[in-house]
């Protein structure tokens, strides 16, 4: 239990920005979080030890963004907390870029890129193989390339 408090401690800001990257919405994206890890607490006996902790809660924190999103009618546009790299155009480009992926791969950039988890623990929170993450990483880079290099021209 002191793991998920402190794993609460330090990543949930983490949490809600790639939350945010599922909701559309900051707020939406810390309630569920917090949801998140009131279910984590919930079902912390469940919690089996195949896999790191911290890629378990990913899974519930992902699950509880996505039904944000399916109890929210009209769905609302993509939101991202700005930028800090003084580049606001080019940021602006990639957070619609960014917005624009399907669902899968937009988590899976936001959890390898914000959340820092590797290939496995992406896989575990996912529901996927790592050489699915792997496809699906490759997959949204090319479209980020691809959209990023459109905005240019």
């Amino acid at each position: 239990m002191d793991e998920l408090e402190a794993l609460y401690r330090s990543r949930f800001d983490v949490f809600a920005r790639v939350a945010s990257s599922v909701t559309g919405d900051s707020e939406r994206a810390r309630d569920a979080v917090q949801e998140a890890f009131a279910t984590a607490v919930r079902k912390h006996g469940s919690f089996r030890g195949e896999g790191p902790l911290e890629a378990w809660v990913w899974r519930i924190v992902l699950n509880a963004a996505r039904s944000d999103v399916r109890r929210t009618i009209p769905a609302i546009d993509y939101e991202e907390p700005a930028s800090a790299n003084g580049q606001p155009e080019r940021d602006a480009e990639l957070r619609v870029a960014l917005g624009r992926l399907p669902e899968r791969q937009r988590t899976a950039v936001f959890l390898r890129y914000y959340a820092d988890l590797d290939y496995a623990a992406i896989a575990e929170a996912l529901g996927i193989s790592t050489g699915t993450v792997a496809a699906t990483l490759n997959a949204a880079h090319a479209a980020l390339r691809g959209r990023l290099e459109e905005a240019r021209t």
